[in-house]
């Protein structure tokens, strides 16, 4: 029988404690320390993911992958929930369209644990260490019959835990202390740890609470991780956690309304970063600004219900007043197929069968259909001849006199299309922006002084390092990895 290798799980008292960052964080400073390292989420709940290996996968446990310096793969994240509305989400196995889950069948999740541990099992062929992040709380009781996001995988591949608290939000130790009083006996076995995460200030002053909930726990404590500044500049894992970004003075504009469903919104990564941009999420209730020199429409999981809710907002005459102004419009994936005359879902795929008139501001058709596009891609835009990496993740198919005017072509088709005066443009190319050149170019279209001398990629190295570092600095790892070894 083959020894699996070491492996340790980090677990949070909540949603947003930071879990993502820190598996990032240990996955590259495990890696510098000569590990292979691998990451593993078991079950993820987001619409921001990437293509790989021909399917699809968390966007963090893509980023957790490149922290590990590996090829991303669907096993990182064998189980992944696109939301689709408040009761139904999208099920992707091992990178691929599974079906639809219902909100009261969500319990029966179990039936994927399967998957879920041949995926663990293929990882931990050629690793050192996996390092695991779990989701959402164990302390939601209530899902922990059909659990194989936490304490259920956790069990079931005899992984240790550590249990991450976030003292920013307050409530540390009574979040740490009661998750520790509601899991059973033989979950609470599998804790081996705790850490407190997102700490401002001196972390001397939080000494009389470590004891608190280690003597109330019997739970060791690893650490006090301080507040990690450059965290905002990494993929968000949570829509949640999109904000505005740039300064006052910057010199170019970009407007991104907040959809209920957005999704793939990594986009706009390397557009926060830029020096010279100034990135506005739109919440609902708010015009789009009237100084905005660009207006992105990005990715939806539910475009027809999303197209519903941008005119519910009066977004969209906003959008006619914004191109009355000679400003420009651009929709990513969803937000192309919004921008067309009509999308038809003739098949029920995000729900009921249903044909939608569009925005009407690029002449262009789609209908959705079951055939789901999902690969990354190499591009080439037509008007600068810049090729550029991106990926696409879509349903349906566009066409319309408006494609003619392509705006790139891919292994030798065309995507996307432009209106008739140049203004409004809308492609199914996801992370275009991450290319500085092709980025720096379509800026400095759009303003003269806008390209900025942002390196996208060198930048994310540089925050993963010093994440790494961070990390390896305020947590005992030795610790840490110690856990790992023991297996459970």
């Amino acid at each position: 029988m083959r020894i699996s290798p070491p492996a340790v799980m980090i677990q949070g008292t909540g949603s947003n404690v930071g879990k993502s960052l820190l598996v990032a964080g240990l996955c590259r400073l495990f890696t510098q320390r000569g590990l292979r390292v691998k990451p593993f989420k078991p079950q993820n709940m987001s619409n921001n993911a990437a293509a790989v290996d021909g399917g699809e996968i968390g966007r963090a446990q893509a980023l957790q992958a490149r922290a590990a310096g590996i090829a991303p793969s669907v096993h990182i994240n064998p189980v992944l929930l696109k939301p689709e509305t408040d009761r139904r989400s999208q099920i992707i196995v091992q990178g691929q369209r599974f079906g639809q889950l219902e909100a009261f069948s969500f319990r029966n999740r179990y039936t994927l644990l399967p998957a879920v541990l041949d995926s663990f099992e293929i990882l931990s062929r050629d690793a050192d260490l996996i390092v695991v992040e779990g989701a959402g709380s164990p302390a939601e009781t209530n899902l922990r019959k059909g659990d194989i996001a936490n304490m259920g995988f956790a069990s079931a591949a005899r992984v240790p835990v550590l249990l991450a608290g976030d003292i920013d939000r307050g409530g540390v130790i009574a979040s740490l202390v009661g998750t520790h009083a509601v899991l059973e006996p033989d979950d609470r076995r599998l804790v081996r740890g705790f850490l407190v995460n997102k700490f401002r200030g001196d972390p001397r002053l939080f000494e009389d609470g470590l004891a608190t909930v280690a003597s109330m726990t019997g739970w060791p404590s690893l650490g006090i991780v301080p507040w990690f500044a450059d965290a905002h500049k990494l993929p968000a894992e949570d829509a949640l956690d999109i904000v505005s970004s740039g300064a006052d003075d910057a010199v170019l504009r970009i407007a991104v309304p907040i959809l209920p469903r957005i999704a793939n919104f990594d986009d706009l990564d390397p557009l926060k970063l830029e020096p010279t941009v100034s990135l506005t999420m739109v919440p609902p209730g708010k015009p789009l600004p009237a100084n905005a020199d660009l207006v992105v429409i990005p990715g939806s999981k539910a475009t027809i219900a999303d197209l519903a809710f941008f005119r519910a907002q009066g977004w969209d005459i906003d959008l006619k007043g914004h191109l009355r102004r000679g400003r420009k419009v651009l929709g990513l994936c969803g937000g192309y197929q919004m921008l067309g005359r009509s999308i038809a879902d003739p098949d029920g795929i995000e729900g009921t069968s249903a044909t939608a008139e569009g925005l009407g501001l690029l002449d262009v058709e789609t209908v959705l259909t079951s055939n789901k596009t999902v690969r990354p891609v190499t591009a080439r835009h037509a008007p600068t001849g810049l090729d550029l990496a991106a990926y696409e993740i879509h349903l349906g198919r566009t066409t319309g006199p408006d494609t003619a005017r392509a705006p790139f072509s891919v292994e030798g088709s065309f995507d996307g299309a432009v209106s008739r005066d140049g203004l409004v443009l809308g492609t199914y190319l996801h992370g275009l922006f991450s290319t500085d050149a092709f980025r720096s170019a379509f800026l400095k279209e759009l303003h003269p002084a806008a390209a900025g001398g942002l390196h996208y990629e060198t930048e994310v190295e540089r925050i993963l390092n010093a994440l790494g570092h961070h990390l390896e600095e305020y947590l005992d790892i030795d610790g840490i990895l110690a856990i790992a070894r023991e297996r459970v």
